[in-house]
């Protein structure tokens, strides 16, 4: 099992003993130091080189997450998970974007930190499980958004039309179907296609559904 350096990062001092005093227990973890803020932390982490740092987001002066970015931009082998009190998605969010392997609550159990620390000192990224479903969640909205940008320059009767053309739907059945002329459908299949950027019906069938158009006409209940 390999051997753990560790930097506990915490304003409150009441925490850090208590990880140091459980830590301790343990002969894979060395607590090598310990810091009371983000300016105090990076210092430290310059001196001790620790393997892992555990970090807090809110302390007095800068953030626990500006000392994360600061401490990955000078190691960026070194591993930062943080520990807080926060469930917030967007301090989760700033705190991965700034480089840290994990985030946990400080709810959770001994066992589960220590797996936690195990984990991310071996190079593993890391959420609380109460975390998961959440970032998951934001993964999928950024990804919806993302798609619905592709359709942005068509209008709601080239949705339409683009739609019937992805369930393989003629021209001639279009026109039927939205209630317009053969003419007419060709003239929106036509200029879709140059919005789209594809050169022929089988391409822009295949981006339509490639970019879940169904969940963007405008009668979609999620529009």
């Amino acid at each position: 099992m390999r051997h753990l350096r560790i930097l506990l990062v915490d304003d409150h001092e009441v925490v850090r003993l208590g990880l140091k005093a459980l830590l301790g227990r343990y002969p894979q973890f060395d607590v090598v130091a310990e810091a009371s803020n983000a300016d105090e932390a990076v210092l430290k982490a310059q001196q001790q080189r620790p393997d892992v740092v555990v970090m807090d987001i809110r302390m007095p002066g800068r953030s626990g997450i500006e000392a994360t970015r600061e401490i990955k931009g000078l190691f960026p082998e070194m591993e930062v998970i943080v520990l807080t009190s926060y469930a917030e998605d967007d301090l989760l969010f700033d705190a991965i974007r700034a480089g840290a392997s994990g985030y946990v609550l400080k709810q959770i159990g001994s066992d589960d930190l220590l797996s936690a620390l195990e984990a991310v000192g071996r190079g593993e990224a890391l959420l609380d499980p109460k975390l998961t479903r959440r970032v998951f969640n934001r993964v999928r909205d950024a990804q919806r958004i993302a798609e619905g940008s592709v359709f942005a320059e068509l209008t709601e009767q080239e949705l339409r039309v683009l739609a019937q053309v992805a369930e393989g739907s003629t021209n001639k059945e279009i026109a039927q179907q939205l209630h317009l002329s053969n003419g007419t459908v060709r003239n929106y299949v036509s200029n879709l296609m140059h919005k789209l950027g594809v050169s022929n019906r089988a391409e822009a069938a295949a981006f339509a559904v490639q970019h879940h158009i169904q969940d963007y006409l405008p009668e979609h209940t999620n529009n």
